[in-house]
């Protein structure tokens, strides 16, 4: 289902209540706080009058802004800049649920308005379920106007799937910047995307009276000026012939609009959102450590061709001409040592690539406060170490930057007929309304 804020500059959008929580622990230091500061300066700036914000820095305590949020004047923003050149300094540790309590409670009394909490960090911490099952009482407690929580996650450290269950519990939005350089457009793109609410409370009421259905994200988000809104699902029974999707305005009056429903015939859009999905049932596997849903995730990968954090692709030589390895069943390998001893059986060379997903964390390395995504460099031992540290960094970018799996499959076909393929492919992605959600289309 998609849909689409229109070209319409006419639409109110809502009063913004906003409180920015950023991460300013030791690991912090340099580059990325310096890289978040500058895409916070450049959404302060874009506040209007009356809305209000509060900035809470954070590490083992936090550092308040203000006491209260405060209304964004000009003379209030300047206050800000210069309180945030002051005060972000990086040091000492990570403590993330302190600073979420503070901030829900500067929000616990709104009307007129969907209040905002943007987490930035880039560490892991303990406690991170914990967390989770505290913001659900918050949400539960508050109905329907109750904060919406966008997180963004800096380098490899941080557990980039308790940040995704944190934005879907909190009906909000999330991305992540694995590389330096990504941190201030990411970050600025998060901010237009959450803020400029147009439509919140959005419901579709076919999805009550199918059989079978799962949504992808199962809370859904508030439409945005920012970008369109997409859920994808699964469903079984019959699918009703017309759809109406209903929310509240920015003025508090109702919204109802009847869906147009069309049949996809040559688009793969099963593909399309298979990404999103693995992401979400991984979040989800996470907070539940649920075998069930691992094993579910694995078979999708599978299924579709998509790297998930449960499957591992492999690097197989054959000799010219000759047909590779078939497929195996995953009930065929239960554990990697398995899937090494069935490949070798079968006498072929094979070479396990390091994992394409972006992993769970890293607890120690937040303790220790290592600055984000590096780490000792390490030569290979071997050429064809080479050939897979390379394929596998490859894949993992493009993996996190594309909005499509057919992207990696195109680029890994490069012959004549790429350039044609890809440009067909980024035709039809921005039909489907993808180019503010896929960095190969929005560098474009």
């Amino acid at each position: 289902m998609f849909l689409f804020p229109g070209n319409n500059n006419s639409k109110k959008v809502f009063r913004k209540q906003v409180v920015f929580l950023v991460d300013s622990s030791e690991s912090m230091r340099g580059t990325p706080l310096e890289n978040v500061r500058n895409a916070l300066n450049a959404a302060l700036s874009k506040l209007n009058p009356e809305d209000s914000f509060n900035i809470i820095a954070f590490n083992g305590e936090t550092y308040l802004f203000s006491s209260s949020l405060e209304l964004a004047t000009k003379e209030t923003i300047e206050r800000a800049l210069q309180w945030i050149s002051i005060n972000f300094i990086a040091g000492g540790g990570t403590n993330i649920l302190l600073p979420l309590n503070q901030a829900m409670e500067m929000l616990s009394n709104t009307s007129d308005t969907v209040p905002l909490i943007f987490l930035i960090t880039d560490g892991s911490v303990e406690d991170e379920r914990h967390i989770c099952d505290v913001m659900k009482k918050h949400m539960e407690n508050k109905g329907p106007i109750s904060p919406r929580i966008s997180t963004f996650g800096i380098g490899k450290f941080c557990n980039h799937y308790f940040l995704q269950m944190l934005a879907l519990i909190g009906r909000g939005y999330y991305d992540a910047a694995l590389e330096l350089d990504a941190i201030e457009v990411r970050m600025q793109r998060l901010f237009t995307a959450a803020s400029n609410i147009i439509l919140t409370n959005i419901t579709i009421d076919c999805f009550e009276h199918l059989e079978a259905f799962e949504a992808y994200p199962s809370h859904i988000p508030d439409l945005s000026s920012g970008c369109p809104l997409i859920v994808s699902g699964r469903y079984q029974g019959k699918f009703p012939d017309a759809l109406k999707a209903r929310g509240t305005k920015a003025d508090l009056s109702n919204f109802v609009i009847d869906l147009k429903l069309q049949r996809a015939k040559d688009i793969p859009l099963e593909k399309v959102c298979v990404k999103q999905q693995i992401n979400l049932l991984t979040a989800q596997a996470w907070l539940s450590q649920s075998k069930h849903l691992e094993v579910k995730v694995a078979k999708m990968s599978i299924q579709f061709g998509f790297s998930s954090e449960y499957t591992r692709m492999i690097l197989l030589q054959t000799e010219e001409g000759k047909q590779g390895i078939q497929s195996v069943d995953i009930q065929e390998i239960p554990n990697k040592g398995d899937m090494q001893k069935l490949v070798d059986s079968r006498s072929r060379k094979v070479s396990l690539l390091k994992g394409l997903g972006i992993g769970f964390g890293d607890l120690d390395a937040t303790t220790k406060n290592i600055f984000p995504g590096f780490g000792e460099p390490q030569l290979p031992e071997i050429a064809g170490e080479v050939f897979i540290n390379a394929a596998s960094s490859c894949c993992t970018k493009l993996a996190n930057c594309c909005c499509c799996y057919c992207c990696i499959r195109v680029c890994s076909r490069m012959n004549d007929q790429c350039m044609i393929a890809l440009t067909q492919l980024l035709t039809a992605l921005a039909c489907l309304g993808c180019l503010s959600c896929c960095d190969v289309c929005s560098s474009d």
